[in-house]
């Protein structure tokens, strides 16, 4: 039972002929063939001539210097001796002022 008779094989070649018509059969066994016959010959080239790995270099350590940033402070608004001025919607806020007055 596991096996294909003539008459199943017939059926199948019949099938495949009503699908895909008679024109284009001869055109897509020959394209399978092309393809097996490239794929064999990529699978012989890679076996015949492996590609050579070398493994990598060991890293040997370097004297490193290590450089520390040097934070500055920013610098301070000059001190004016001026009052601030006075707008029409009232006196002016100095941000570095926290108390409200």
């Amino acid at each position: 039972m596991g096996e294909l008779s003539g008459w199943h094989w017939l059926i199948v070649i019949g099938v495949f002929v009503l699908l895909f018509g008679a024109r284009k059969l001869p055109d897509a066994a020959r394209s399978l063939g092309r393809s097996t016959r490239i794929l064999k010959a990529e699978l012989r080239a890679d076996d015949a001539a492996p590609s050579p790995v070398t493994p990598p270099a060991p890293v040997q350590p370097q004297d490193t210097v290590q450089v520390t940033p040097q934070v500055t402070a920013p610098a301070a608004a000059p001190a004016s001796s001026q009052p601030a001025p006075q707008t029409a919607a009232g006196p002016a806020t100095d941000p570095a002022r926290t108390d409200a007055t």
